[in-house]
C-alpha cells in the first residue's frame, strides 16, 4: 500500500472519533488504532481507601428527620424531574392528594426518563428533592401520609 494512502488514513482516523480503522486492498491490509479518548495509557495513580459506607444507625437517624408517613424512595441513580417538561406544572406538590399508580416524578437515567409512580394513597407531606437534582438509589423522594 502506498505511503501517501497510509498517511491519509492516519489523518482520517485523527479527524474522526474512531478508535480503530482497518482497510483491506487485495492481499494488503492496514490496521490503525489509537487509545480510547486519544490519550496514551498511563499508570494508574495510587487510590486511597474508599470512604466507609454510612452505617444503618446513620440511615435510621436520617429517616427519623422525615415526617411521619410512607416514604417513596428512588429506585435508581439519576436526575430528578418534578414535571414532564420545564414549562409544565409539577406532577405533585406538598399537599397534593395522590392515589396508588399516580405519577409522582421522572428520573432520568442513561438518557431514559423513568416514571416514578405512587405505591400509596394519601397526601404528599414532604417533597425531599428539587427538579434537576441528582438522586441516589434508595434516596427519599416523597413522604405520603395516608
Amino acid at each position: 500500500m502506498d505511503l501517501r494512502k497510509i498517511k491519509k488514513l492516519i489523518e482520517l482516523l485523527e479527524e474522526s472519533g474512531l478508535a480503530e480503522l482497518e482497510i483491506h486492498e487485495g492481499e494488503e491490509s492496514v490496521r490503525l488504532s489509537r487509545p480510547v479518548g486519544g490519550v496514551a495509557p498511563q499508570l494508574a495513580a495510587p487510590v486511597s481507601a474508599p470512604a466507609p459506607a454510612p452505617s444503618l444507625a446513620a440511615e435510621k437517624d436520617h429517616d427519623a428527620q422525615l415526617p411521619e408517613g410512607q416514604i417513596v424512595r428512588s429506585p435508581m441513580v439519576g436526575t430528578f424531574y418534578d414535571a414532564p417538561n420545564p414549562d409544565a406544572e409539577a406532577f405533585v406538590k406538598e399537599g397534593s392528594k395522590v392515589s396508588k399508580g399516580d405519577t409522582l416524578c421522572l428520573i432520568e437515567a442513561m438518557k431514559m426518563f423513568n416514571q416514578i409512580e405512587s405505591e400509596f394513597n394519601g397526601t404528599i407531606t414532604a417533597a425531599k428533592v428539587q427538579t434537576g437534582q441528582p438522586v441516589e438509589f434508595d434516596q427519599p423522594l416523597f413522604v405520603i401520609r395516608p
